[in-house]
């Protein structure tokens, strides 16, 4: 076994750190999520805790690391009531992103089952991490089955194997770390909730305590037991700590009026159910004894707020995690307790309020920042998305004189002066399923028919490879002919290897949903392009829910540039809409095309997983001719029917408004052989009011504008 980094001597990261030992002190607190850019020590300081957890008291023997003191009396291995116990080390037991089912829950014998009534069971994951901890790196890329049976063992503290009618029970109760790159996509609700605390990394850009990163990093590298050995000192005495916390754990007094502050932090940030409030109970109760303590004041109640409340005041996938601490500070001091606890002032062992504790950085290396090889993300520059007065829609060129904002990172050049700032999207709604026909094979989501490992079964078939979805009445049908020739003399069904039949199932897989958006200056009326934004807004919060990949192309002046390269990352393709700009001409073929570049090159990385092309536009073309005489419809039209002959399903969103339209949306719609869609349509439920609203306000602006003309002229005003 390999040595690992010692936990004293990651630098910097305070809040990791103690949010680790919190859940070393007091594992009810329920786990971490440890997000953060790439290359910031994440899976370093995770592995590093393993070192430090207690040894735990287990039952010789027992497969499932049953307590002596208490074993579990549904236990596959038991009884244990006269077993003798031993100890072992805590275990953290890593389940890879890629890990098959039966891997993580473990796998029975069928044929033997069938055959012979005996439950032949080969433990899982969870039942080695059962009272240790269960370290997920990347959890955010974690399939969504593994992910239901996650949910499932942390609920109920146990893990059920079922097949057929055959079933075996086992505990399983752990400590769920993870860590993730929020650039990769996010989690979903259900899981986010079930981690008791989160937090956030970054490198350091301080050049000092880069420095003090690298030298650490360098000298275990060279040497790793040599680099431990010199912290064994600070692991004894950080392990001490964590025993002496335990033991006073159970002393510590939750009086009234944190309780009170817990409920009003809670209520003040409108986090859903009650889980927030047990999980700040506990983590402030693990601060006190941490800090030496038997009573929680003040401090705790807030570093437990600041710990647990970020990820679960989310209300859509789209807002960043964080807290307001000056509105947590307000909330704290308006139900400031009355019964002596101390309050802000009272100073703890560890300082004042004692809500800390982090280990000493002054070990035999110095200190620094945040441990970590890699070179941190760099951050792209901001777009200032501060509306402008332009209402009017200005067509393929805005005025001249309008102030032209700067692009960001990924957009395409050459807008020119008609360039108009970001304007904000309208709220998202919830839109119509867009689905890809046919059936496919990609990887398990919600949104298009494809075969699947779960979902409703449709057929049989003789398994390739191990069994894992017993087709029960296809294997007793295969088996039944033979019985006399295998010589079968008693109630039981003689069942061979040949016998076995595999259930087909159909279920629902996750797309490639690439948006192709025209920024031009077509569509750059304020109120025209808000909706617009907030249609593509709706439909990446519905790819979220579907667990599709998305990527996002925009075209505008004289060429088409890729904003977000297809990821899982929503979020991102969000943000990077937000900042979108709108001028300058149409190079609706370039959009195109630049689209048929990246689903050729995706089509390579993952064969299995089918694209939907969403194009959103009002179907103009704009620019010069080519060489050979082409004008730009007739570009975008060949264009389009290079997407067809691929195959490719496609949807066109049609942005057109006013009251004359072209219908060139659908035309485009009928090249790429797919379907067409206004806004109106896009929503699930009665709309009255999207594009309502932008027609209202084209005609009102049409009013005041004849008004006006008709003022000027000295003729009498006529009634719309």
């Amino acid at each position: 076994m390999s040595t690992p980094f010692p936990f004293t001597a990651v630098v910097g990261m305070d809040d990791l750190r103690l949010a680790l030992l919190l859940n070393a002190v007091s594992p009810a607190v329920g786990g971490v999520l440890v997000r953060g850019e790439k290359g910031t020590a994440k899976s370093t300081a995770v592995r590093a805790l393993s070192a430090l957890l207690p040894e735990v008291p287990v039952v010789a023997g027992c497969r499932f690391s049953c307590d002596p003191a208490a074993p579990d009396p549904r236990c596959p291995d038991g009884p244990h009531e006269t077993a003798p116990g031993a100890s072992r080390p805590a275990r953290m037991v890593e389940l890879p992103v890629g890990a098959s089912e039966d891997r993580l829950v473990g796998a029975l014998d069928i044929e033997r089952a069938l055959s012979e009534g005996v439950k032949a069971f080969e433990p899982g994951l969870l039942a080695d991490a059962h009272r240790g901890v269960l370290y997920v790196d990347e959890v955010n890329l974690l399939h969504d089955h593994l992910v239901d049976l996650l949910l499932d063992a942390a609920a109920m503290g146990a893990s059920y194997v079922e097949r057929e009618g055959v079933s075996v029970r086992h505990a399983a109760r752990f400590l769920l770390v993870g860590t993730m790159n929020p650039e990769e996509g996010e989690l979903r609700p259900q899981l986010l909730d079930r981690f008791g605390l989160t937090v956030e990394v970054a490198a350091s850009r301080e050049p000092e305590q880069r420095v003090e990163v690298v030298r650490r990093r360098l000298a275990y590298d060279d040497e790793p037991a040599g680099f431990a050995a010199r912290w064994a000192e600070e692991e004894t005495a950080l392990r001490d700590r964590i025993v002496a916390a335990r033991a006073l754990l159970p002393e510590v007094r939750l009086g009234d009026a944190a309780l009170l502050r817990i409920a009003a932090t809670c209520a003040a940030f409108e986090v859903d159910g009650m889980r927030a409030d047990i999980v700040m109970a506990r983590t402030a109760t693990a601060l006190a004894a941490w800090a030496g303590r038997t009573d929680v004041l003040a401090e705790d109640v807030r570093q437990a707020a600041l710990l647990a409340l970020p990820h679960r005041r989310r209300r859509n996938p789209f807002d960043a995690p964080g807290l307001d601490e000056d509105k947590l500070d307000d909330t704290l001091e308006e139900f400031k307790g009355e019964d002596g606890d101390g309050g802000d002032d009272d100073p703890g062992p560890d300082g004042p309020g004692g809500g800390g504790g982090i280990p000493p950085q002054s070990g035999p290396e110095g200190s620094g920042g945040s441990e970590g090889p890699d070179t941190p993300l760099e951050s792209g520059s901001g777009q200032d998305d501060t509306p402008v007065e332009h209402d009017a829609d200005a067509g393929d060129e805005t005025p001249a004189d309008q102030p032209a904002e700067p692009e960001p990172q990924g957009q395409p050049r050459g807008a020119g002066a008609g360039e108009q700032s970001a304007v904000r999207a309208t709220e998202p709604f919830r839109t119509k399923t867009l689905s890809v026909p046919g059936l496919g094979e990609g990887a398990a989501g919600r949104r298009s028919r494809a075969r699947t490992e779960h979902g409703r079964t449709t057929g049989s078939r003789q398994p390739r490879g191990a069994l894992t979805k017993l087709h029960l009445a296809a294997t007793v049908q295969a088996a039944a002919p033979h019985q006399r020739a295998r010589g079968r003399s008693g109630p039981g069904l003689v069942v061979r290897r040949d016998d076995l039949r595999q259930a087909t199932r159909e279920g629902r897989e996750g797309n490639l949903v690439l948006f192709v958006v025209d920024a031009s200056g077509s569509m750059a009326a304020r109120r025209r392009m808000s909706a617009v934004k907030g249609a593509v807004l709706s439909l990446l919060l519905d790819a979220y829910q579907r667990r599709d990949k998305v990527g996002l192309i925009t075209f505008r002046g004289k060429e088409a540039a890729v904003a977000l390269p297809p990821t899982s990352s929503v979020d991102a393709a969000a943000a990077r809409l937000e900042s979108l700009p709108t001028g300058g001409r149409t190079p609706l073929a370039a959009g195109l095309l630049k689209a048929h570049d990246v689903l050729r090159v995706e089509r390579l990385r993952d064969p299995a997983r089918r694209p939907l092309l969403l194009v959103v536009t009002d179907g103009r073309a704009t620019g010069a001719r080519t060489a050979d005489g082409a004008d730009p419809v007739a570009l975008a039209a060949r264009a389009a029917r290079l997407h067809a002959s691929e195959g490719t399903a496609s949807v066109v969103v049609d942005c057109e408004s006013g009251p004359v339209r072209l219908g060139l949306a659908a035309s485009l719609a009928a090249e790429l052989e797919g379907t067409a869609i206004t806004l109106d349509e896009l929503r699930a439920d009665s709309i009255a009011g999207l594009v309502r609203d932008v027609q209202r306000d084209v005609q009102r602006a049409q009013g005041q504008a004849q008004a006006q003309a008709q003022a000027h002229n000295g003729r009498p005003r006529r009634a719309a």
